[in-house]
């Protein structure tokens, strides 16, 4: 298919299809910033934030229905089975609680958290399947806990620090790690199927796995950053096809719609759909942040949310925008950090010596790391300004 790129003017912040009132619904602020997924259960959603706090909040109304403070920050999204969410937290445990109630029902203890550095932002979310809950830790355990008793099914040591989301199907669960193996171990008993190694880069050699994978017709689809994204057989662990990223790390979930995959990049900045066969470029657009966060389709528009604290959706055939978002926090201090065509003002670095300070000026623009989730056509997303957020998607 026909390559397209499209030099649009979405890199300047302040052009918006929609503006705040016309658009938002309600905004519940958290003293934490929120990188996390929520999770809609019935008339409840449900998010953690780096404030040790969950919470379960009204759908319709934005007010707090509930909230259970907990061992660390919560950058783990919530996986909810029945009447019960699971999340972890940097404390290294992993609860489970009550939705109605907000009352633990039981904690795990892994061997303990880590943080591999600055950019290090999600911890791995639980994924429940068969009476099983998975989750990876940063103590480089995979483990299988049973949903109902908090009781240690099986775990597994892998070669790094686990905070990528485990996908479980057929009877097998598929995880990264910072080693940079990609892994397919037996869902029962914790044996493994087959590994495989990600290639590396000079400066990345172990090509490290930091997020989740996105499984579609028996093909697993990741990103690394060693600057790739890998197509594999879900059956063999072999190779279909790679797209190599030159210059930038691929953190994002990668999202399958039709015959497309779209996912959006971290330091070049641009967000792509490739076709799921062969990986080639169809269209990419230009952006004036990371992405980490995965994208989501709803009547073929592609939303994805960027550290620049806009969410855009755009058409999936085309890559033009149809909708976006900006949060107050970006409306207030876009121009800290970008001037009037979109760029970096002068004198600001994105990785020079005082990266740390760069990073923090970032997040006051109410970066969003969050993957946006849907219901009955109301967007709900956390973001680094500590908001959950919801939008109408009109």
């Amino acid at each position: 298919m026909k390559k397209q790129i499209l030099l649009s003017a979405i890199i300047i912040a302040f052009t918006s299809y929609s503006s705040l009132s016309q658009v938002i619904n309600w905004k519940f602020q958290t003293q934490g910033r929120v990188y996390a997924t929520p999770a809609v259960s019935g008339d409840i959603v449900l998010i953690g934030s780096g404030d040790s706090t969950f919470y379960a909040v009204g759908k319709k109304t934005g007010k707090q229905i509930w909230n259970y403070k907990v061992d660390g920050a919560i950058h783990s999204s919530p996986c909810v089975v029945d009447n019960f969410v699971f999340f972890g937290t940097t404390g290294g445990s992993l609860y489970a609680l009550n939705i109605e109630t907000g009352n633990l029902s039981w904690k795990f203890d892994s061997g303990g958290e880590k943080m591999l550095d600055v950019w290090d932002y999600y911890l791995s979310s639980p994924y429940a399947y068969n009476g099983f809950v998975y989750w990876g830790s940063g103590d480089g355990f995979l483990y299988a806990i049973d949903c109902k008793t908090g009781n240690l099914v099986w775990k597994f040591k892998a070669n790094g620090i686990i905070h990528a989301t485990p996908l479980a199907y057929d009877d097998k669960v598929y995880f990264g790690d910072f080693g940079g193996y990609f892994y397919s171990l037996n869902a029962i008993n914790g044996d493994i199927n087959w590994q495989f190694r990600t290639i590396g880069d000079t400066y990345f050699p172990n090509g490290e796995i930091q997020k989740g994978a996105t499984l579609d017709n028996g093909i697993i689809y990741f990103g690394s950053r060693d600057y790739n994204i890998y197509a594999l057989s879900a059956k063999t662990g072999r190779g279909h096809w790679n797209m190599k990223e030159v210059g930038s790390w691929v953190i994002a979930e990668p999202l399958v719609y039709k015959e497309y995959i779209y996912v959006g990049t971290s330091d070049t900045h641009r967000f792509y759909c490739l076709s799921k066969v062969n990986g080639k470029i169809i269209w990419q657009i230009p952006l004036p942040m990371r992405v980490y966060g995965s994208a989501i389709e709803q009547n073929g528009i592609i939303y994805f949310g960027c550290f620049d604290g806009i969410l855009r959706g755009v058409d999936y055939k085309t890559g033009e925008i149809r909708w976006q978002f900006q949060t107050e926090a970006c409306k207030v201090n876009y121009s800290k950090i970008f001037n009037a065509d979109g760029k970096f003002k002068e004198g600001f670095e994105l990785y020079g010596k005082d990266y740390l300070e760069s990073e923090r000026l970032i997040h006051t623009l109410g970066s969003i790391l969050s993957t946006p989730v849907i219901s009955d056509d109301v967007m709900y997303f956390g973001s680094s300004d500590g908001c959950l957020y919801s939008v109408r998607i009109e």
